[in-house]
């Protein structure tokens, strides 16, 4: 039986010599990712970098693409239609990354701004996988929540949604977490311009995981000045890896497109895209196939938290920063702003809450289920 043609993104980890029996498989840096490359291949596997659209895909023999990634806006899904190439994403797969990233965004923005989460709202836009995540952390932590999610409120009605006026009115923070949509009745390139700034009546906090399009920089950048944000967190920005430096040195928060970028939530991509590629093509690979042996983090597994006098809050980031210190993706973007698409490349090892076994000494049966909730294995004193 001849073997079918891979040609892969270098940058997907986990991958080299699992379809190696089955497949002849081309390694390549996304920019060498061409339609001369591809013409003859049968499969793609990519990640955000590699634009699937007519002027890579015209001409080649590609049945299946497969991207690593959360998002697909860089695939042509109706030209994949028209063309009966089958596509998939990987929904979900480092939502749980994210959630790690914003508890510890905010934990570390409110020990900067003296704050109390549990005195405060968030508005959450986006309520998908991530979103959702995001809502059982806030949830945990003590915050108020407003939730706003029209394709989610069309299907479910309003009991428990709302609109983005009233969530920008209530809320003391916004975190987004919505696909990028460039039209339609969900579009939601520029969702955040000048003229949702000009809805704050207060100064605002802002959370940006989702896609750097989805604000407007310049406008950003003005609302910042102006005080109508007092406070942002970025990890995806427009024009990546060329990013604003004038915005960078804005915010308080800066990280370089990484908020997934947990071991689990690689393997879990990866894996997403090998199992579909077997079962597409019948290669004869064990079903349900995940990596073997992932990488150990520098930080310690076990966790002991002496709860004795510290408020919860105290003991919460405690915790994450852990698992997750935020501030040290913050600082190594701000010191080689140059290199954004190295450190992702050489992104340090980080592994989610539930790798990790925690001890927490004097605390109370509630706090033992919020770490638990969160994740962690609790380990009892």
């Amino acid at each position: 039986m001849k073997k079918i043609k891979i040609i892969a993104d270098n940058k997907i980890p986990f991958l080299r010599g699992v379809l190696e029996p089955f497949a002849v498989v081309s390694y390549l840096d996304p920019f060498q990712i061409t339609r001369e490359i591809i013409k003859d291949a049968e499969a793609l596997l990519v990640r955000t970098r590699t634009k699937c659209d007519s002027e890579l895909l015209e001409g080649s023999t590609i049945k299946f693409i497969g991207t690593a990634t959360i998002g697909f806006d860089h695939i042509d899904t109706e030209l994949c239609e028209i063309n009966g190439t089958k596509w998939i994403n990987a929904p979900g797969c480092n939502s749980s990354s994210v959630q790690q990233y914003v508890v510890s965004a905010l934990l570390t923005i409110a020990k900067l701004k003296k704050m109390q989460l549990d005195s405060i709202t968030i508005g959450i836009v986006g309520v998908g996988n991530v979103g959702s995540k995001v809502q059982k952390a806030a949830n945990i932590l003590g915050l108020k929540i407003l939730l706003n999610d029209p394709p989610r409120e069309r299907k479910e009605g309003n009991e428990k949604f709302v609109g983005l006026d009233q969530l920008v009115e209530e809320s003391d923070i916004l975190t987004i977490h919505v696909p990028l949509n460039m039209n339609g009745i969900d579009k939601t390139f520029h969702l955040v311009n000048d003229e949702f700034f000009k809805k704050f009546n207060k100064g605002m906090i802002i959370i940006n995981t989702s896609r750097g399009e989805v604000i407007d920089t310049n406008s950003l950048r003005n609302a910042i000045k102006n005080e109508k944000v007092i406070s942002s967190v970025l990890d995806v920005w427009e024009n990546e890896p060329k990013i604003d430096i004038k915005l960078m040195n804005l915010v308080d928060i800066a990280t370089p497109h990484i908020a997934g970028y947990s071991i689990e939530g690689k393997a879990n991509a990866t894996a997403a895209c090998v199992n579909s590629l077997n079962k597409y093509f019948n290669l004869g690979l064990a079903e349900n196939w995940y990596p073997n042996n992932l990488p150990l983090p520098a930080r310690s597994k076990e966790i002991i938290i002496e709860c004795n006098g510290k408020s919860r809050q105290e003991i919460f980031f405690e915790g994450i920063n852990s698992t997750y210190n935020i501030t040290e993706d913050d600082k190594r973007l701000r010191n080689d702003v140059t290199n954004f698409e190295q450190q992702r490349v050489e992104y340090p090892t980080r592994r989610e809450f539930n790798f990790y076994n925690v001890q927490l000494l004097n605390a109370d049966k509630s706090l033992h289920e919020a770490f638990s909730e969160l994740g962690f294995n609790l380990i009892e004193p």
